[in-house]
This record gives structure tokens, C-alpha cells and sequence, in this order.
């Protein structure tokens, strides 16, 4: 924490001499949010010509691939860096064994080699868990009513290769399985893939902020009322989040992230200061659910609520932000 030294007292000091003018206040502004800090998650479904509303996440659809091209240009004319690929799967793909994770010609793996052909310059992340394609709606294989760490790290490395080959610039495992970051990289760089980055998702708690992704992905109604909670993290725990980033940097991660976003702040803060590593956060859907919705009943003004909550962000130590909102703030921010 960094030491104050005396300062004058008032009235010499008046701490309001700086905030009198916009041009000052722009002067000593301390954080600032640009849209190089953005990244759009993005779901796509099958079919030509589809856009599917969220009916949870308001003003956020699903795309099929050809118009999710168009969106994707879209976001790379405003300047956003990357978006971030997932996938709304038939439920005739969806097994115990998440076969279709695998595909080489899956939903997402099409879609990325589509996006990348049109907008090569816009990076693609690409999430790497099973719940998509898992019949359970569990991120990793579920055997005796448990998932399975080893056996899903195997299933996640075949899958990493994939969205490789199809062009993903990025490796996001979510799943939160002990030890895949290493096998991953291994696996990655074994195959000549050694370029391509992992950001883990380091720091994921066992949060009840997801419900509406799982409505946009279709993995609710698999997980019949399950939960998560013996792989994701408690959200009791930080000291624990610490460890699991330390584990995940010393098994090759490029990138962290902490997830969900703005409920855990003190975790962004934490690993940033104690790793000074490029650190990222999620601003999940429960979060842009209620802030759209409050926004829609006319309690908060969107517009300055939405960019506030992404400085929220800047302000803790993230390098980067996942948003659904990344086209709105980038187009207010370009003001």
C-alpha cells in the first residue's frame, strides 16, 4: 500500500480545486478506460440468417455464423481487440461423452475459421470446457455421479487442438480441472501450435451469477439443478484464488482471469499485485442482467452506469475486460 505523506491542511489543501473543470479532471485522472481494453463474448448457434434473442440477457442474441461475421467486423471497425466464441449446441450433439467438444467441424470450430477468413485482424478466444457439449451440463466428464479430473484433461487437450487448427488465437479453459493448463500447453505446443496463447480462467467461483449464460449456451437445463461447486471455487475463499493463479502461471498460462467480475474485485486486485501479470476479468451475465434490467425499468441511466461499472474494473487492476456491453461502450468511448 503506498505511504502518504503529510500534506497541507485546509484551507491551504482543497481537494475540490481539481475537480472545478472538466479540463483538470481530465488532467489528473487516475485510470482510464479505453476500448483496448474489450473483449466481446459472443454466442453462436446453427443455421443461416438466425439472430436469437436472450429473453434474460436484453439486447444480447445469439448469431448464426453468417451474420455473427458481420458482427464480428462490426467490432473490429470500432477497435475492439478480441471476441470470445460460445456455443449454443443442438441437443441431438449433446452426450455423456461430450463427443462433439472434439469435432473438428463443430459449431465453433466453423465459426472461427469463418471470422478469422473475414476479419483476420480481431483475435478469437475460444472457451474450452464441456458443458456445451455435455449431456450432464458439466464443464468436465461425469462418472459415478462425479466429474473426473484426469479423464476431462484428456477431452480439453483434444479439444485446445481443434479450435487451434481452426485459427483460435487464444485458449480460454474455463473448467477449472486440476493440472490442465499444463497438459494443454504440452499438448499445444507438441503439435506446432506453440503461438497460440492460454488465458485461463484461474480464479472461476462457484457463482450464482451465471444463470442467464447457461440460458444463452442450453447447459441449465442439462445440469438439472446441480451445481459446480467441487471444481469451481468457494466464493469465501481469496487466499485459495491466489493459489490457483500461481499454479496455472507455473503451468504455462499467458493470461488470468478472475470470474465473475465486479462481486470480486478484490480477488483482480489481489493477483495483480501479487503476480503483475496481464490479469483479466468477466463482467458475467448476471451482472449485465441486472444492470440492464435496472436500466430498463428506468432506475439507472444505462449508458453512464455501463461504462462506471467498466472503469469498476480498470480501477481494481484489470488489463482487460469480458463484456457483453464491449459495442455499446466502444461506440460511447469513441465520443
Amino acid at each position: 500500500m503506498p505511504t502518504f505523506l503529510p500534506h497541507a491542511q485546509f484551507p491551504l489543501t482543497r481537494m475540490r480545486r481539481n475537480r472545478r473543470d472538466d479540463w483538470s479532471r481530465r488532467l489528473v485522472s487516475e485510470n482510464r478506460l479505453t476500448v483496448d481494453d474489450l473483449i466481446w463474448p459472443v454466442f453462436v448457434v446453427e443455421g443461416t440468417g438466425v439472430r436469437q434473442e436472450v429473453a434474460s440477457m436484453p439486447g444480447v442474441a445469439r448469431f448464426s455464423i453468417d451474420l455473427l461475421v458481420e458482427e464480428a467486423r462490426r467490432a473490429a471497425d470500432l477497435g475492439i481487440p478480441a471476441i470470445a466464441v460460445f456455443p449454443s449446441v443442438e441437443a441431438a450433439l449433446k452426450t455423456p461423452d461430450a463427443a462433439e467438444a472434439v469435432n473438428p467441424d463443430n459449431l465453433v470450430c466453423r465459426a472461427v475459421r469463418a471470422v478469422k477468413k473475414a476479419v483476420p485482424r480481431l483475435g478469437i478466444i475460444c472457451d474450452v470446457a464441456l458443458d456445451p457439449y455435455n449431456s450432464d451440463g458439466h464443464d468436465g466428464l461425469v462418472i459415478d455421479d462425479y466429474v473426473v479430473n484426469d479423464r476431462t484433461n484428456e477431452i480439453l487437450c483434444r479439444q485446445s487442438l481443434v479450435q487451434a487448427a481452426a485459427g483460435c488465437d487464444v485458449i480460454a479453459p474455463s473448467d477449472m480441472m486440476d493440472g490442465r493448463i499444463k497438459e494443454i500447453r504440452q499438448a499445444l505446443d507438441s503439435a506446432g501450435f506453440d503461438h497460440v496463447r492460454i488465458l485461463s480462467y484461474a480464479a472461476k467461483f462457484a457463482s450464482s451469477f451465471y444463470g442467464p449464460f447457461r440460458d444463452a449456451v442450453g447447459s441449465k437445463s442439462a445440469l438439472k439443478g446441480g451445481d459446480k461447486k467441487t471444481y469451481q471455487m468457494d466464493p469465501a475463499n481469496t487466499d485459495e484464488a491466489l493459489r490457483e493463479v500461481a499454479l496455472d502461471l507455473s503451468e504455462g498460462a499467458d493470461m488470468v482471469m478472475v470470474k465473475p467480475g465486479l462481486p470480486y474485485l478484490d480477488i483482480v486486485r489481489r493477483v495483480k499485485e501479487s503476480f503483475s501479470v496481464p490479469t483479466l476479468a468477466y463482467q458475467v451475465s448476471g451482472e449485465y442482467a441486472m444492470m440492464k434490467a435496472a436500466a430498463l425499468n428506468g432506475w439507472l441511466d444505462w449508458d453512464k452506469v455501463m461504462l462506471e461499472s467498466l472503469l469498476a474494473f480498470k480501477r481494481a487492476g484489470a488489463d482487460a475486460i469480458l463484456t457483453y456491453t464491449a459495442p455499446e461502450a466502444a461506440r460511447l468511448l469513441a465520443k
